[in-house]
């Protein structure tokens, strides 16, 4: 199972807000299809943080193993969300494919 927590949502501006959450929200959901299996409860936190006109956006996922940590800057809240979350899904499904061994098992031909 995993838990979506956002912090400092409210950082955003109103509009580009429930953007950055349904996209969380979504997001959320793949993990819950990805970890399905997984024997341990995961946590999916993404901490938004404004300082002067740059937004960061971060999110944590810890796996067994080690603990995965994205981060992304921008101007746009929705860009850096977006960039975030192509990247942490890059870096989460390499991290689960080693804890599984994929790399280990080929397939016979």
């Amino acid at each position: 199972m995993v838990n979506l927590i956002i912090k400092n949502l409210k950082e955003i501006e109103e509009g580009p807000r429930a953007v950055v959450e349904s996209l969380c929200k979504e997001k959320s959901e793949f993990y819950q299809e990805l970890f399905k299996k997984y024997s341990k409860d995961l946590t999916l936190e993404v901490i938004i943080n404004k300082s002067a006109s740059t937004y960061t956006i971060s999110a944590s996922l810890d796996l067994k193993s080690k603990k995965v940590l994205v981060a992304e800057e921008d101007k746009n809240a929705v860009k850096a969300a977006t960039r975030l979350f192509n990247e942490f899904k890059k870096v989460v499904k390499r991290q689960y494919e080693l804890e599984r061994k994929d790399y280990e098992y080929k397939r016979k031909r």
